[in-house]
């Protein structure tokens, strides 16, 4: 409704939002067009601190991939109070590490290999570190002795950390040439994600199971989506992971959900209790 729209206009008032356009969106949602790409995590930290007033919570996206990302001219129905709700019970329940899994959870390390997995995706070379591992052995343990014992080297640490910072600093971001700042037609974390749009949860199953991941997030990391750019999710996280069981542990998730993101676990460990952003990435 147009009022609905003034109310919103009012509350930009005064914020680096002040003064764009806004109009009906798709599902229920408003959409803010023309926020200018360089200024969006500054756009989108503004509509966050509105959140207690406009009722929605706000996520960047962009119409580069999607002709349907468009003004409406008359309000479009979302999903009803009980559809919602049954979503968010639905998500609520679930357990979304069951099913967000990374496929080299699985592997095992033969001879041979040792040296690519200890270089990783920096290639700063840690199989002097592995040099006692009895092989075969599963991955995910060959990566969480290479973790703690660079945890252990303090001069090494400081080298990987060099090099891998810059994935948890909003300069990794991706920047489409269109973005749009969505205001979702709730303020509730676990329910936004009826409307996130992302490689890794096309299915209403998997969009709960998203659902809860963020519900999860933000609980514990206070981690914020700021943008879904279909193939990657970029979130603010406002408690860093501590290094040692804490990091390991979140970039097992991160890595489970980013599939793309081309460092190893124990490379994401390093990185995340330096940086406040984290980058998801899946894509097709």
């Amino acid at each position: 409704m147009r009022n609905d729209l003034d109310q919103i206009n009012a509350a930009f008032r005064g914020t680096p939002l002040a003064g764009l356009p806004i109009g009906h969106g798709p599902s229920g949602t408003l959409l803010v067009p023309d926020v200018d790409p360089d200024r969006l995590h500054e756009v989108w930290q503004a509509a966050e601190a509105l959140v207690p007033v406009t009722g929605r919570r706000p996520v960047m996206v962009t119409d580069d991939f999607d002709d349907g990302l468009t003004i409406r001219p008359e309000p479009e129905q979302g999903p009803s109070e009980t559809e919602l709700r049954a979503f968010t019970e639905a998500a609520a329940s679930s357990d979304p590490w069951l099913a967000y899994h990374h496929y080299s959870e699985d592997h095992q390390v033969d001879e041979g290999e040792i040296a690519y997995h200890a270089c990783g995706a920096t290639g700063i070379d840690l199989t002097a570190l592995a040099s006692d591992v009895v092989l075969p052995t599963p991955l995910p343990a060959l990566e969480r002795l290479l973790y703690d014992r660079l945890l252990a080297d303090a001069d090494l640490h400081a080298e990987v950390l060099d090099d891998v910072r810059l994935v948890t600093q909003t300069e990794y971001w991706y920047t489409p040439d269109s973005v749009l700042l969505m205001l979702l037609p709730t303020n509730d974390v676990r329910s936004s994600a009826y409307w996130v749009d992302f490689n890794g949860a096309l299915t209403p199953d998997y969009q709960q199971k998203l659902a809860e991941v963020l519900a999860q997030w933000r609980h514990r990391w206070d981690a914020r989506l700021v943008a879904s750019w279909g193939t990657m999710l970029q979130f603010q996280v406002g408690r860093r992971p501590t290094p040692g069981d804490e990091a390991w542990a979140a970039a097992g998730q991160l890595k489970a959900l980013a599939p793309n993101l081309e460092l190893s676990r124990w490379e994401v460990a390093v990185a995340l209790p330096a940086g406040d952003a984290w980058f998801v990435h899946d894509r097709p």
